[in-house]
C-alpha cells in the first residue's frame, strides 16, 4: 500500500518562508507527476504546482516566482519552498501523485491523495 505523507506547515509572517515536504511510501517502481494543491477557507481546491518524473514543472499563476516545486525521484519526495508567502496562501495544502507504479505487488495506482498539512501565514 501506498501512502503520501506531508510536513513542514505552520505559522509564518507575511514575507516569511516555508518549506513542504510530501514523501511516498511503498514498494514504489516509479511516479510520473507530483504535486502540489491547497484549499483555502471557504475555498475548492486548487492546483499549486506539479512536477513531472523528468522535472518538467507547472506552477499556477498566483504562485509564479514566489513558489518553487522540486522532488528527489530515489527517496519518492517532493518539496515545495515557498517565499514572500501572503495572508491569501493560508490553506490546507496537500500533496498529489499521479501514476504511481509499485514493484511488489506489481500495480499502478492512478491518483492518490495525502493527508493535508496546514499553512497559515499571519502576523
Amino acid at each position: 500500500q501506498v501512502q503520501l505523507a506531508e510536513s513542514g506547515g505552520g505559522l509564518v509572517q507575511p514575507g516569511g518562508s516555508l518549506r513542504l515536504s510530501c514523501a511516498a511510501s511503498g514498494s514504489i517502481f516509479s511516479i510520473n507527476v507530483m504535486g502540489w494543491y491547497r484549499q483555502g477557507p471557504g475555498k475548492e481546491r486548487e492546483l499549486v504546482a506539479t512536477i513531472t518524473s523528468g522535472g518538467s514543472t507547472n506552477y499556477a499563476y498566483p504562485v509564479k516566482g514566489r513558489f518553487t516545486i522540486s522532488r528527489n525521484n530515489a527517496k519518492n519526495t517532493v518539496y515545495l519552498q515557498m517565499n514572500s508567502l501572503k495572508p491569501e496562501d493560508t490553506a490546507v495544502y496537500y500533496c498529489n501523485a499521479i501514476g504511481v507504479v509499485t514493484r511488489t505487488p506489481s500495480y499502478t495506482y492512478r491518483e492518490l491523495w495525502g493527508q493535508g498539512t496546514l499553512v497559515t501565514v499571519s502576523s
